[in-house]
């Protein structure tokens, strides 16, 4: 029998949701939030999507030259569609603020409580353009 859908902003899943960010910097904590066969889209990582092994590399690859600094995340905007204690996909902004300013990201996750907890099966995260950054780029819209 299959489990109706519920539409929440708070309940489990957002539980997990703010876990996994309360946890950065610390990858290893964060990570616990990853499913082992995760597939990954991000704004800046080219190619098909990718696991785990290359996560580690682009983490790297975006510290590279970077001066590293302390970014305060915060969900905003924060909707999952859950199917009972199995199946979610959440949908929010990761604002990420630094003394440089903030950086936004949209981002859509599908959670899966198959093996006991809550984990990401696929991420997708993309850069909001800012007014600037659009006039700089050219805005296609």
């Amino acid at each position: 029998m299959s489990q109706g859908r519920v539409r929440e902003s708070d309940g489990p899943v957002a539980d997990a949701v703010r876990a996994m960010y309360a946890a950065y910097p610390n990858p290893a904590r964060f990570d616990e939030h990853l499913h082992s066969q995760i597939t990954i889209w991000e704004t800046d990582q080219t190619g098909p999507p990718i696991g785990l092994a290359e996560l580690a590399a682009l983490r790297e690859r975006r510290r590279s030259g970077v001066e590293p600094s302390r970014a305060t995340l915060s969900v905003e905007n924060l909707l999952i569609d859950r199917w009972g204690d199995t199946a979610a996909v959440a949908r929010y902004v990761l604002r990420a603020t630094t003394p440089a300013g903030d950086t936004t990201f949209r981002v859509s996750d599908v959670w899966d409580a198959a093996e006991g907890s809550w984990q990401i099966v696929h991420h997708h995260a993309e850069l909001v353009a800012t007014p600037a950054a659009r006039a700089v780029v050219g805005d296609p819209h």
